[in-house]
Order: structure tokens, then sequence, then C-alpha cells
């Protein structure tokens, strides 16, 4: 399985983080290609287009010459045992694509194990949320026209071929997708993205990176075009604002009203928004709360599914052992301390209740708390 080390080879990460990651754009041309070929090829791509029940017109989309084709133009009406389901009609997707539409899987990061893989790895390494989507072109036609990405992005060629034209410029930090309520967001882009600085031709085992912002569009050079983009986004400043609200709500100042702004002057209001201020900052700064971003940044990186079927799961109950517990870093300190407001509890349980945690960090803390006395199995 592919890994991020596997990925940016020969590039080491230390050169990657120190000089590109967030900074600039990185073409790794394919030394061996196969390794990095082999996380998808044709055969495997069809079987997955095959498996109809996957799609519908959110996951697989159709893009011809910058412009979305409309899900009636490819979807059916398609009876089930559940009902009657809105679905993409093989017959309707490959005749648009004939006449040179793109074909988009979207939400594919967990359909094989080779892409589950390597969005694992890369979550875990960049603390982000991280899709993968598959994009089938052909030569001459264009999909998208300039853009640039909310995310940073990952593109690894695994057939044919395909230019990627990267422009001077990129935006700043973008959050939000840009506003083309008047129709004229593609003439705007064009005007930003700056003069072309580099033509990319990407040969199956290449990967190119394009940090978060940066203009861009690709073309299939000739014939058939397969790539996979993993898109990576870790988390901002604004998540701070919905885990501060329900921090503070919790002293006593946050629930009290606001004076009235004609009062005095408005000096008592300034007052309190003061002090509150300041509350805020010094909750900001606490420990605790750094526990409660660590946290939100592991529930990005999903625990992997593993059945064992015919196996099933075995239980190990625990009950609070009376002791106070030791001291336990990070995420796994929430999991023991709901456990010890719980009459009895089975590992395996609180296993599966914080799937957000390592399992090998959950058991080593319940180990610990057992050690203490906090713990005790029944």
């Amino acid at each position: 399985m592919l890994s991020l080390d596997d990925l940016l080879a020969p590039i080491t990460p230390e050169a990657f983080h120190r000089d590109f990651d967030d900074r600039k754009p990185l073409h790794i041309p394919a030394v061996d290609g196969a390794p990095k070929r082999g996380l998808l090829d044709w055969p495997q791509f069809n079987a997955l287009l095959d498996q109809a029940a996957l799609w519908n017109a959110a996951t697989l989309k159709v893009v011809h010459n910058n412009q979305p084709i409309a899900p009636e133009q490819y979807c059916v009406l398609t009876n089930t045992q559940s009902g009657p389901v809105l679905r993409p009609s093989p017959a309707k997707v490959q005749t648009l694509m004939a006449m040179g539409a793109s074909v988009i899987l979207g939400e594919v990061e967990t359909l094989t194990p080779a892409l589950r893989a390597l969005t694992t790895d890369l979550s875990r390494t960049f603390a982000a949320q991280v899709g993968a989507n598959l994009y089938c072109s052909f030569g001459g036609v264009q999909a998208f026209g300039s853009h640039y990405d909310l995310h940073h992005v990952f593109a690894v060629q695994v057939e044919g071929e395909k230019t990627w034209r990267l422009y001077a410029n990129r935006e700043a930090d973008p959050v939000d997708i840009p506003d083309d309520s008047d129709g004229r967001a593609r003439e705007r882009l064009h005007a930003a993205r700056g003069a072309l600085v580099q033509e990319v031709r990407m040969r199956p085992g290449d990967v190119l990176y394009l940090p978060r912002g940066q203009f861009h569009d690709a073309l299939a050079t000739e014939g058939a075009s397969l790539h996979v983009t993993f898109s990576v986004t870790p988390l901002y400043g604004r998540v701070l604002f919905g885990l501060l609200e329900s921090a503070a709500l919790q002293d006593p100042a946050f629930r009290k009203w606001l004076r009235p702004a004609n009062e005095a002057g408005a000096r008592p209001l300034r007052a309190q928004l003061a002090d509150l201020g300041a509350r805020l900052a010094a909750l900001a700064a606490s420990p605790a709360f750094a526990d409660e971003i660590a946290m939100a940044q592991t529930r990005l990186t999903p625990r992997a599914p593993a059945y064992v079927l015919p196996q099933r799961t075995g239980l190990t109950f625990y009950a609070p052992g009376g002791m106070a517990p030791p001291p336990v870093a990070g995420p796994a300190r929430v999991a023991i301390d709901w456990a010890l407001t719980q009459p009895r509890v089975a590992l395996e349980d609180m296993i599966a209740q914080f799937d957000f945690i390592p399992e090998a960090d959950l058991r080593a803390a319940v180990e610990a708390a057992e050690r203490a006395g906090a713990l005790r199995r029944v």
C-alpha cells in the first residue's frame, strides 16, 4: 500500500514540508512509475463504474467544455427493492464520453484498499479531512477552466497523460467558492490567475502537489487520461468559534445579559465585553482547549473498518474502581472520563463510541486506569 512517503519519493518528507507544503507547487516525475501508477488502473476504474448502486448525480458527475451536464441528461429513474432511485445510466454516460465529456467519480477514498490506505496516511499526517476523486477525460476537451481549490491537492496520474498549467497567482487562504451570482466568476478567475508560469505534462506514476489557492487548469494531452486527486483540508481558525461557544457557556459570565448600550455612555457594556474577551483569550490558551482542538483533528481520520466474520468480537467489561485515574493526555482522556461515569462499560463499546481515537491509545489508557485502580474488570 502507498503511503505519503511513497507518494513523495524521491523527495523526502522533510524537504516537502520545508520547501513546498502550503508554499508552492511540486511536480514529482515517476522514477519507477509502477508503485504509484498501481494506485488504480483502467480495469479497476471500470469495475467501480460497473457497481451502479454506488453512484448518483452527486457522486458521478459529467462535465464538458467547462460546463456540468445536468443530471437529467445522464441519469434515469431505476426501480430498486427500496423504491425508485435516480442513478446514472451507463449507456447515457458512455454516449456523453464519446462526445468528449469527462467523468468524475467522487467520494472514492474508501472504495479500494489502496485508496483507503493513502487517504488515511494523508489524513493523519496533515490532521486533515481527506477525500479522493477519480477523473477520466479525453484529449483536447477541457473539463474545468482556470480555478483554485479550497484545499491542498495531490494528483496522481495513473493512466494516459494530462497537461496541467500553473499560473503565477495564488488566492490567499480561500475558504469559500467564488461568487457567481452575476455569471462572471469564470471571467474574474481568468483575470486573477496571472501569467502562465509552468506547464506540467503528467505521465503515469507522476505526482503533482498544489497548495490551497493555487490557480491552475488541466487538459488531457491525447487519448484517454485517468488520474486520482486527493483533497487535503485541515482545520482552520473558523473551528474555534463553535468549540469556544460550547466551552464558554460553562462560565456563568457568558450566560449573563449584556448591559444596554445606552447606559452611562456604554461604559458598562464596554467593560463587560472587555471582561468576556479576556475570558475567551484565557480559555483559548488553556491546555484543556488545546485538547479539544486535538480531538477535533483526530476525528477527521476515522478508524478503518475491519470485519473478521464469522468470528464475533469478545467483550471485556469494566466498572469504576474507586481510585483516581492516572493522567491521560489527548483525546483518550475524554473516553476515560466517560467510562468512569458508567456503572459498567465494555472496552469494545468504548472503541466503537470513540472511533476517532486510535484503538491502541484507548487500550493503553484503559490499562493504565486499571493499574491505578480507577477501573476494574467485572
